[in-house]
């Protein structure tokens, strides 16, 4: 690396710790004046917070948003606000796609390509995708990362915890420690496109049975840490569907509940990014078919006791067997809970499990108004844990969680009316419910894709 290199990562580095540390500044003084206050929200603090960060390019926004599924770490209005977040920040232009190409896959990278726009269809966090075309004539979407997105990972999660701080200064009900690190970890891995090209071909073998789910092939030779080219699957966006057909909403549920169960269950692996970006609808015959699987980022593999206490919560729940209710919270890694506590956590419990809970066709909301579904059980949880805890969060449950809820609001916006009950005990079966076997696919699986 060269000394000019050099001197501009760090004077990118040192702008991006001063353009993060004065928004993150404003964002904790407002919020400490809302807590201090006794306020929900001052007048229009959430919504100057939201167009503040929005800005940002990069992580900072996956953080916020992260930051905003944990109970209890922002006040309600500020969590609204930042789930809103989206990356606006000004795409890469033609010559610096082409200086970047060039660093990835060497001087002569058009060659590489029968056609490569240059021109990006698409925005993520850690990056922007562009549509391209190979000799042997697939259409590939080339996800190609903004520069020194190292560096301003470590300034975004840096000045998290100030935010973590400014927390636990106000009675917390909630223990974020070991949340700080997961997002932290988690983060941190989506640098990596060659760890997403083994997520990739992870989902690839898991979903193979599965012909309402389509996972893009990896095109490894045309990939790098910092480049990932994948098959370009044609859909719609998921939304274009919510005045369907029940039918089709349903179909499509079902499909997403498959996409995401079938792999926790028989695998121990999540995707911890269920939001709608994520996901496009293939149609066949005219008619949506079923959903295309975009980004492999955010994918956590989980130990088979984790999964064994999902299974030994929704069996207590079921029968209102504490002990078993118990264990689960141990398994998950929970310590120390008190009786008063764990009465607390289970009404969030019954909250997430509820449509699981009752064997008939019903939608997730079950005639509650979508913008009060949760917020009456979030409420209390947090009043009574401030009360009795607080608890700390196991850094293993917090994608759980936020997969869990990314999922619902899915299932929300799609207004499905499904069985969930019978599609869970289907997911997982009785070969789900052994720990044995499901180390022993996990184990193959990763080895297969080398993520052993």
């Amino acid at each position: 690396m060269t000394e000019d290199t050099e001197r501009n990562r760090f004077s990118a580095r040192a702008t991006r710790y001063a353009r993060v540390s004065t928004q993150m500044g404003g964002v904790a003084a407002r919020m400490a004046g809302a807590r201090l206050l006794g306020l929900q929200d001052m007048p229009g603090s959430a919504a100057a917070m939201r167009a503040a960060l929005g800005g940002l390019k990069g992580p900072l926004m996956k953080v916020a948003q992260l930051m905003a599924t944990i109970p209890d770490l922002l006040p309600p209005e500020f969590a609204e606000e930042l789930q809103k977040l989206q990356s606006d920040a000004p795409p890469m232009g033609a010559a610096f796609v082409k200086r970047r190409m060039m660093a990835e896959l060497g001087a002569d990278w058009r060659s590489k390509f029968a056609d490569f726009d240059l021109h990006p269809t698409a925005a993520a966090s850690l990056g922007q995708v562009h549509r391209a075309t190979t000799h042997d004539g697939e259409r590939l979407a080339c996800k190609l990362q903004y520069p020194d997105m190292a560096s301003a990972v470590e300034a975004d999660l840096s000045q998290l915890q100030m935010l973590f701080a400014l927390h636990r200064q106000f009675s917390p009900a909630i223990d974020t420690q070991e949340a700080q690190r997961e997002i932290g970890e988690r983060v941190r891995e989506e640098l990596d496109y060659q760890r997403e090209a083994k997520h990739a071909a992870l989902y690839a073998l898991m979903l193979k049975d599965a012909d309402n789910v389509r996972v893009p092939r990896v095109r490894g030779e045309l990939s790098t840490a910092r480049l990932l080219s994948l098959q370009w699957l044609d859909g719609r966006k998921l939304l274009d569907f919510k005045q369907a057909d029940q039918e089709v909403r349903n179909r499509l549920a079902v499909a997403m509940f498959r996409a995401w169960w079938h792999p926790f269950s028989q695998y121990g692996v999540i995707h911890g990014d269920p939001h709608l970006g994520n996901y496009t609808v293939f149609e066949e015959g005219g008619e949506a078919a079923g959903i295309n699987l975009l980004d492999y980022g955010c994918v956590r593999i989980f130990p088979s006791r984790f999964i064994q206490g999902v299974v030994e919560l929704y069996e207590g729940l079921l029968v209102n067997d504490e002990a078993r209710i118990v264990h689960a919270y141990e398994l998950w890694g929970f310590k120390g809970l008190k009786r008063d506590v764990i009465e607390v956590l289970n009404i969030w419990a019954r909250f997430i499990y509820g449509p699981l809970l009752e064997d008939r066709v019903r939608s997730v909301a079950d005639g509650i108004p979508p913008g009060q579904y949760g917020r009456k059980e979030m409420m209390a949880v947090v009043r009574e844990l401030k009360a009795k805890g607080p608890v700390r969060i196991p850094q293993e449950f917090v994608f759980m969680d936020r997969a869990a809820i990314g999922l619902g609001a899915v299932f929300l916006h799609l207004d499905a009316k499904l069985n969930f009950c019978q599609l869970f005990n289907e997911a997982f079966g009785e070969a789900g419910r052994s720990p044995e076997r499901i180390e022993a696919r996990q184990r193959a699986a990763l080895a297969q894709t080398g993520l052993s």
